[in-house]
């Protein structure tokens, strides 16, 4: 077997293979054997056809061509194995560049890899922990969140005041001219509280059932939607029904709703509830700075791209996946921020390509420092997941393919990285982030 190595762009590298005809020629017998045993041609038993018969049946080409996918198939490891160094990364792309009876099988295999890195200074940062000191105003920001959870709301017929629930149908024009998505029945805007552009709510002060109102308010220049950003937008605004809203006092009947004794109580409860979401969110911006510090410290060599496009892909599932957990619609995301579905993939391009650098500097790390997950976690990661899937909705089909997928070594795999890398992340906090 001849191979010839030649270095591409991007960390990716090019094999051209040429197997001889004797070297060829076991793999076109193969062929024709496992054809034989799919083809019928009375009077041969099933993989007992000679080839002569065979190749008139369904012609050479056809031989040859399952020979050289057996062949490729066949010598695919060994050839990287002996010819590539570095770590191969994703589907190896293989072209035949010659096939024909009584000849030399010839391909080419590009394979990309993992970049090489060099690691820079990743130990005694001296990151500070930011602080999670909760305010006063905190505390009161959340009771007020719960309160408004608890409200009561009345159909009244006087003017709307501060405070008051509109319904409302909504049209918007730019120009005269009705702006696309801005037609909206049975909107709901409370009044006191931010609606789409500041002082909107305000020009409801004093409507109620069946006026109609008109106003102008420009639009703030950051807005996302391009074509209303910074502009003068006219509002009509048909009013359908005003509701009081009664607003429960905070006091120890309330608390007892949530299982607890006292509204004092129930404050510290918030309080203490708030802290360890700021401790976790100081945690995360920590975190966030380290390894964007050592990053910048890390030499890479170029990125394949492959590599940039599968975070890519990763990104955009995990945006879909947030917008469907919330209960809205990918398309509607894309249409209020004014992109299609490719322009945003170009704009995650650039934190895909520090996501894949991150990665391979945590994997690195994990090499200098021999920093290894067992198999007892592995296996306890394993088993948890089984137990919750088991015990949740077990009968269910998506919960069946979980835990059989759970034995795969695909998924052993995933759950290794998953693990070693954030076993490399609470070593770099370790050793960089000061509490």
């Amino acid at each position: 077997m001849k191979v010839e190595k030649k270095n591409l762009e991007k960390s990716q590298i090019e094999l051209s293979v040429e197997l001889s005809l004797d070297e060829f020629k076991p793999f076109i017998n193969k062929a024709a054997k496992r054809i034989s045993k799919e083809v019928k041609i009375d009077g041969f038993r099933s993989g007992n056809i000679p080839y002569a018969i065979l190749k008139q049946k369904i012609g050479e080409m056809t031989i040859m061509e399952e020979a050289g996918k057996i062949a490729i198939s066949s010598k695919l490891e060994e050839l990287i194995k002996d010819h590539v160094d570095g770590d191969p990364v994703g589907q190896p792309k293989v072209d035949i560049t010659k096939l024909a009876p009584e000849n030399p099988l010839e391909f080419k295999v590009v394979l990309a890899l993992l970049p090489e890195v060099a690691l820079g200074e990743y130990k005694n940062l001296k990151i500070k922990m930011p602080k999670a000191d909760v305010q006063d105003e905190d505390v009161k920001r959340a009771l007020d969140e719960i309160l408004e959870t608890r409200v009561k709301e009345v159909l009244v017929e006087r003017e709307a005041k501060e405070g008051d629930k509109v319904l409302a149908d909504l049209q918007m024009f730019l120009d005269n001219v009705p702006i696309e998505g801005g037609q909206n029945k049975d909107t709901v805007v409370i009044i006191g509280k931010n609606y789409i552009v500041p002082g909107f709510d305000k020009n409801l002060l004093g409507v109620k059932k069946n006026d109609v109102k008109e106003f102008r308010l420009p639009y703030p220049k950051d807005y996302h939607m391009k074509n209303v950003a910074g502009k003068m937008v006219d509002f009509k605004i048909t009013v359908k029904d005003v509701y009081e809203r009664i607003k429960p006092e905070l006091n120890d009947d309330l608390a007892k709703g949530f299982g607890l004794n006292s509204a004092d109580e129930l404050k510290e409860n918030i309080k203490k509830s708030l802290a360890d979401q700021k401790k976790r969110d100081a945690n995360t911006r920590a975190e966030k700075e380290m390894l964007e510090k050592i990053v910048l410290k890390t030499k890479f060599s170029d990125i394949a791209e492959m590599l940039v496009k599968h975070e890519g892909d990763k990104m955009m599932a995990e945006l879909e996946q947030t917008i469907a957990r919330q209960g809205g619609k990918f398309e509607d995301y894309l249409q209020s921020i004014g992109k299609s579905q490719e322009q945003l993939t170009l704009d995650l391009l650039p934190d895909a390509v520090k996501r894949v650098k991150t990665s391979m500097m945590i994997r690195e790390v994990a090499k200098r420092e021999k920093i290894k997950v067992g198999d007892k976690e592995i296996n306890k990661q394993i088993e948890d997941m089984k137990k919750y899937y088991k015990g949740a909705g077990s009968g269910s089909p998506d919960a069946k393919q979980a835990v059989a997928q759970a034995d795969t070594p695909e998924y052993r795999s995933y759950i290794y990285n998953i693990l070693n890398s954030r076993k490399v992340v609470d070593k770099l906090k370790e050793w960089n982030i000061a509490a």
